[in-house]
């Protein structure tokens, strides 16, 4: 048996333990006091160099090996989602309107088995390897902010490579690996309009300039932009997942607004879709004389996988669990990722793995849901990946 594996098998029960006791305690945002005292109180008395974020809950350690070679980076993120929990386990959350419905959990407790099993092995290593436990995924993006406070370079030098997972609750059956090379996922970008005109009685339409018409005609535009202006196999989606307008029936508002979510594949249909948009949009106004605020405001990048790191992972996986246990994914997916940030600067691969307890995975309650239900049963796995991920990184 490989050691890796032996390892995670003997600290199976903790790190089950401690994902159970992260899952009643879900944290938002960037502050996350509760979360980092139970992955300090973890990591005690583990060879490691720790250092706390300034600007948030984030966590950073540093294992020293037994000799000189690459840095390599896990990372896991640790914040939870404003969803109240329906899901029927005793370790239900424990803060109202919190939950940790996105597995961020189970990637804290898979970290955290990732370094006792390296710790373990601390003198086989060839190389040092920097733990990266980052609040702020879902919100702000705490991975930018800990990039500026240095995690990159806390083992001294820039890190070689960076490896990370992410648990779903749907779609794969329990135990499943998967990725794809290149582009894996999406860019997130926001648009907010405000479509301005000029209020008037509803009798009348005549005697003012109605905003709402023209707010719905500008919803329908952008799908007919991003099917005659973009290429299908470079895709765009933009979803209005808001709009807004008025008081009354019979009054037409000054005013009127809507938001969508802009989920693109490659840097330059990123750039393209947000001037084609902006064009778009002012211009319709203008032709019904009115005008729009147009905000793009620019979110996370895309989640590039390097091709070599993805084909060295899924070696790693195969040789671990079988080729039974992955599948290359043939379309990137459209969510999105704040590992896109440390990706960007270090060469690396961000995995799947499914969680999934159902038995029918495309029936089941996916993430973000208020009944995903993540099988922990998969923490021993996803920690003996980080782990043998560093270790054959490191010999490379």
């Amino acid at each position: 048996m490989r050691t890796t594996i032996a390892l995670a098998k003997r600290f199976g029960d903790e790190i089950i333990t401690l994902r159970r006791a992260l899952h009643q305690v879900p944290e938002y945002d960037l502050d996350l006091p509760k979360s980092q005292r139970l992955i300090l109180d973890a990591l005690e008395g583990l060879p490691l160099e720790i250092t706390l974020g300034k600007e948030l809950s984030s966590v950073t350690a540093v294992l020293r090996g037994g000799g000189p070679g690459p840095v390599v980076l896990l990372r896991g993120d640790m914040d939870a989602l404003p969803v109240t929990e329906r899901v029927d386990v005793p370790f239900v959350s424990q803060h109202p309107g919190m939950m940790h419905a996105c597995g961020h959990d189970l990637h804290v407790a898979g970290l955290v088995g990732a370094a006792k099993i390296l710790c373990s092995m601390r003198s086989e290593l060839a190389g040092d390897v920097v733990f990266m436990f980052q609040p702020g995924e879902e919100t702000t993006g705490g991975a930018p902010i800990m990039i500026r406070e240095g995690v990159l370079d806390a083992a001294g030098r820039r890190a070689d490579a960076a490896y990370g997972l992410h648990v779903g609750a749907a779609v794969q059956p329990l135990g499943m690996w998967s990725s794809k090379p290149g582009s894996f996922m999406a860019a997130a970008d926001q648009l907010l309009v405000r479509v301005v005109g000029e209020g008037t009685h509803g009798s009348t339409p005549y005697r003012g300039k109605d905003p709402i018409p023209v707010a719905c005609e500008m919803v329908g535009a952008l799908q007919t932009m991003v099917t005659r202006q973009f290429d299908v196999f470079d895709p765009v989606v933009i979803t209005v997942g808001r709009i807004a307008g008025g008081t009354k029936e019979n009054i037409i508002p000054d005013d009127a607004f809507f938001e969508a979510t802009v989920r693109t594949f490659s840097a330059e249909t990123r750039a393209k879709v947000q001037l084609a948009s902006t064009q778009l949009l002012e211009a319709m106004a203008a032709a019904h004389g009115l005008t729009a605020e147009v905000d793009y405001s620019i979110g996370y990048p895309v989640t590039v996988n390097d091709s070599a790191e993805y084909a060295f992972a899924q070696d790693t996986i195969v040789d671990l669990f079988g080729p039974d246990r992955f599948r290359e994914r043939a379309n990137p997916r459209c969510g999105a990722e704040d590992m896109s940030y440390v990706l960007n600067e270090v060469p690396g691969v961000y995995l799947n793995l499914s969680a999934c307890r159902s038995l029918d995975p495309e029936a089941a309650a996916d993430n973000h849901s208020p009944l995903a239900d993540f099988d922990d049963s998969v923490l021993p796995d996803a920690a003996a990946l980080l782990a043998e991920l560093a270790v054959r990184r490191m010999a490379r």
